[in-house]
């Protein structure tokens, strides 16, 4: 079997990036090779969960008030233990998982970082074989190194972010992780067991043809978001449409094919849950970390989402995020910000 050289695995494109940085220490490049060996072990998992025993409801409800799946639990184990094991991480908070974990040993209270992450995003969709994913952001502590990490490091606003990502279980599996120098995919290739790179440098195209919302809630949303919604629906050439809805209920799918096609994700706040469902730190912030850095735009309806100052761990955020073009069109139609 030949071997193509010119394409790099994540392993080999970390080590390329670091040697760019002669100060740089490696622990971020670790710590992001650490979350592709978690994902490459709930892949695994996610392609036999019809096999065993593994598949549906565990029986349990999480902090969000959602039935947890047995597939979410081993995810949020295998994330969890790979970074306890590890060297780059301090601590880490999971969607999952009542509080923030910290890791009180040595070497991890000289870790930099912290890891909040969603461990299988799109769980309600395990049983019926559509795509998931996980989603993580990553952040420099604010307390001193050599002590346990604190809360307040978790607590920080999502322009702090140092790294974001997402894995996407599909046809493919694919790890996606943006720092402030760019945005990268790579896939997974089952004849290595690596990901290796297929998506350099991505950016956000400014416009796209692509609506994803969840229209059963359309009476349930503000009259600008419904306003801008119709708009999408009437889209014809000679304005730029016409536009193609798409909404597969996991985030993940959803925004990631939107980031490489271009499109808007719109998940409002409805009248029953004025506040948004979506987890902030879990979710939100990553993506907007992700879609900025690519050139999209991430508001919660009132201001940018990465300027939030959480409150708490568990908070849940109104969300609109994608093509630069069409969430200028969203903020003029729906007036938010």
């Amino acid at each position: 079997m030949s071997i193509n050289r010119n394409v790099l695995t994540l392993d080999e494109f970390t080590l390329q990036q670091l040697r760019q940085f002669p100060t740089a220490t490696g622990e971020l490049s670790r710590l992001l090779r650490d979350m592709a060996l978690a994902a490459k072990r709930v892949n695994v998992e996610v392609n036999k969960a019809g096999l065993v025993d593994i598949l549906g409801d565990a029986g349990s409800i999480n902090v969000q008030g959602e039935d947890v799946k047995k597939l979410d639990i081993f995810a949020n184990n295998q994330f969890m233990g790979v970074l306890q094991h590890g060297i780059s991480c301090a601590g880490i908070g999971s969607e999952e998982m009542d509080d923030f974990v910290v890791f009180d040993d040595e070497i991890s209270n000289n870790s930099k970082y912290v890891v909040l992450f969603d461990p299988l995003d799109g769980s309600g969709n395990i049983d019926v074989n559509v795509s998931i994913g996980t989603i993580f952001g990553v952040y420099k502590r604010v307390s001193p190194l050599g002590k346990p990490c604190t809360k307040e490091d978790f607590l920080q606003p999502g322009k702090n972010q140092v790294a974001a990502g997402y894995v996407v279980y599909g046809s493919s599996t694919m790890f996606v992780y943006a720092t402030r120098r760019g945005v990268n995919g790579f896939t997974l290739d089952p004849s290595i067991g690596e990901f290796t790179m297929s998506h350099p440098n991505i950016t956000c195209p400014p416009s796209g043809k692509f609506y994803s919302v969840n229209h059963g809630n359309f009476f349930q949303y503000n009259e600008g978001v419904r306003k801008y919604i119709d708009g999408c629906q009437r889209k014809t050439k000679e304005n730029g449409g016409p536009y193609t809805q798409r909404y597969i209920g996991s985030m993940v799918a959803d925004v990631h094919r939107n980031l490489i096609k271009g499109g808007i994700f719109m998940y409002p706040g409805t009248i029953e849950k004025p506040g948004g469902k979506l987890r902030l730190l879990y979710e939100a912030n990553p993506f907007a970390f992700i879609l900025e850095v690519a050139g999209g735009v991430a508001t919660d309806g009132i201001g940018r989402i990465l300027d939030i100052v959480p409150t708490s761990l568990h908070q849940r955020t109104p969300l609109f995020i994608g093509s630069k073009l069409m969430m200028e069109e969203l903020a003029e139609v729906a007036s938010i910000k």
